[in-house]
């Protein structure tokens, strides 16, 4: 029978429940069981694919084609596994299915409730991945905070849960306790005030996780113990940190994975020493020499403040690749929008050791991006385009290199030379406004060309990455490029579709279709990332 624990959270939203959640899941891994992690968005969305990333952040990817919100990548990440869809739930899945089931009479006539059948189809996903994983332990984090309406059907199922398995259950509670400033005091009362509205929805917490400014003192720790119904020893420091990744070994100092197997009953299989973590940590706090990398991008920017979650794969895999090379990574943000403006802002590039330019929809910003990647080209920067990257730099060279003046994509212009054009099915699609989970999405396999710097990275010629897009380099034009100098270094060989571009006589400039930074690992990094910083150190 698998475990199942439960995170939610309390006062305010962003303070760390995927990472935790992820975290708990690297405990449990080092102390020899297995884990897969399960995440519950509260929106009425199906997936997380028609969601703005400035609103809600990167939509992640797995192999299988799932749209998702992004803590499933930290799950990847730091468990070390890959996930699928059946490790996401949403309001909208869960609706869609039991109303599906009822129309399908599969109630057999019975009255159709929200509780509980809501509930119920909430706890048969959750067992569902338990079985299809034949995991020991199923964390299930429970997005949004305690308190709120939109999450509450899902903190009835986990209610549900435990009263049918009392010895099986577990919840956590991250909760965040404030410094104010104008106080100098850490204030325990919005804690206790998240466990109160915890417990009217009929759940106690058996751990709390404490996040904060600092680490927790003892009058702290003892005050939340008597007001929130917890011992001491299940109060975890959780104080801000400069990695995520230290987050395992920090909770480790509270002894967290051992206070979760003595509450099943359980024992360590193997001494969780958590070896690879603390030389990673290691490398990350001794890496001094630093490498600085540009993100030319459009999704950060919202008022006067630089929200970075909606590019975390990429920024996650430079840091990969930088900590494999030794090195510090100095990630800087660069709005495509200014090299519009004013193009005499490009000369900024050649302060970087490397450019990347990530994915993206719409045609906001796009000229600016065109003019850095033709800087890069230009003044043999290393370059990364991921996906929409490799989409302007065919543009970028079929305008500037192979003399297609009106060169452009479908998705931007309707005339003219659309060197990135629609799939004949995608179209379809675009016409009937059928957007959701409708691109080509997921694992697809790619034959690499030799003598390239694809095949150097991978050190393989077949290879298999995730895909999230709906336009493609139109083989109309791949005579043309290729005559002129773009080298189609990987094609996938069901639909000869080009997947990777390269140019000879430049350091590093290699553009993709796909995106290699959801298969990025802290103690993995991908071959490409790799690839880029060895050429960004140079």
């Amino acid at each position: 029978m698998p475990k199942f624990i439960f995170v939610a959270g309390g006062v305010m939203s962003g303070i760390g429940k995927g990472v935790t959640t992820a975290s708990i899941g690297k405990i449990l891994t080092s102390k020899g069981y297995r884990v897969t992690a399960v995440k519950i968005d509260p929106y009425v969305n199906v997936d997380a694919g028609t969601m703005n990333p400035i609103e809600h952040g990167e939509v992640f990817v797995t192999g299988d084609g799932t749209e998702c919100d992004q803590d499933v990548g930290n799950y990847e990440r730091f468990i070390a596994d890959n996930l699928t869809t059946d490790n996401y739930i949403t309001t909208g899945r869960v609706y869609q299915a039991v109303i599906n089931r009822e129309r399908n009479l599969e109630y057999k006539g019975k009255c159709v409730e929200v509780v509980p059948h809501i509930p119920q189809e909430v706890i048969n996903r959750i067992k569902k991945a338990a079985r299809k994983t034949k995991a020991d332990f199923v964390l299930i984090e429970i997005g949004g905070t305690v308190g709120e309406y939109q999450n509450s059907l899902f903190l009835e199922a986990s209610r549900m849960m435990r009263l049918a398995a009392p010895n099986d259950v577990l919840f956590v509670l991250i909760s965040y306790l404030p410094v104010p400033q104008i106080i100098g005091e850490m204030k325990s009362k919005p804690t206790q005030q998240a466990v109160r509205w915890l417990n009217m929805a009929g759940i106690q917490p058996d751990i709390i996780v404490a996040r904060s400014l600092v680490p927790l003192d003892k009058p702290r720790k003892k005050k939340i113990s008597v007001f929130c119904n917890v011992a001491k020893e299940d109060v975890i420091s959780a104080p801000d940190i400069k990695s995520i990744y230290e987050i395992p070994l920090n909770f480790e100092k509270d002894r967290l994975g051992d206070r979760i197997l003595r509450k099943f009953g359980m024992r360590t299989k193997r001494k969780g020493d958590l070896q690879d973590w603390k030389r990673l940590v290691r490398i990350i706090k001794t890496s001094k020499k630093p490498v600085k990398i540009g993100v030319v991008g459009k999704y950060f920017e919202t008022g006067k403040f630089t929200l970075t979650d909606s590019y975390i794969s990429v920024i996650e895999a430079i840091k990969h690749a930088a900590w494999f090379h030794k090195r510090k990574p100095e990630i800087h943000w660069l709005s495509s929008e200014d090299y519009e403006k004013n193009p005499k802002t490009l000369k900024e590039l050649k302060e970087y050791d490397g450019i990347i330019v990530p994915g993206g929809f719409g045609g906001r910003g796009i000229e600016g991006k065109i003019k850095a990647i033709e800087y890069c080209r230009k003044n043999k920067i290393p370059f990364l385009g991921l996906c929409l990257g490799l989409q302007l730099s065919v543009i970028e060279f079929a305008r500037h290199v192979c003399g297609i003046k009106k060169a452009h994509s479908a998705e931007f212009a309707e005339s003219g030379d659309l060197v990135i054009d629609v799939m004949p099915e995608q179209k379809a699609l675009i016409r009937d406004k059928k957007y959701g989970g409708t691109m080509r999405l997921g694992d697809y396999k790619c034959k690499l060309k030799p003598n390239t710097k694809s095949i150097k990275a991978y050190k393989t010629s077949n290879i298999v990455e995730r895909h999230r897009h709906r336009y493609e380099l139109n083989n109309e034009y791949r005579e043309k490029l290729e005559k002129n100098g773009m080298v189609m270094a990987g094609i996938n060989p069901e639909k000869d579709l080009v997947e990777i571009v390269e140019l000879k006589k430049h350091p590093f400039f290699v553009a993709v279709q796909f995106h290699p930074e959801f298969k990025s690992r802290p103690t993995k990094p991908h071959p490409l990332f790799k690839e880029f910083i060895k050429a960004a150190v140079k």
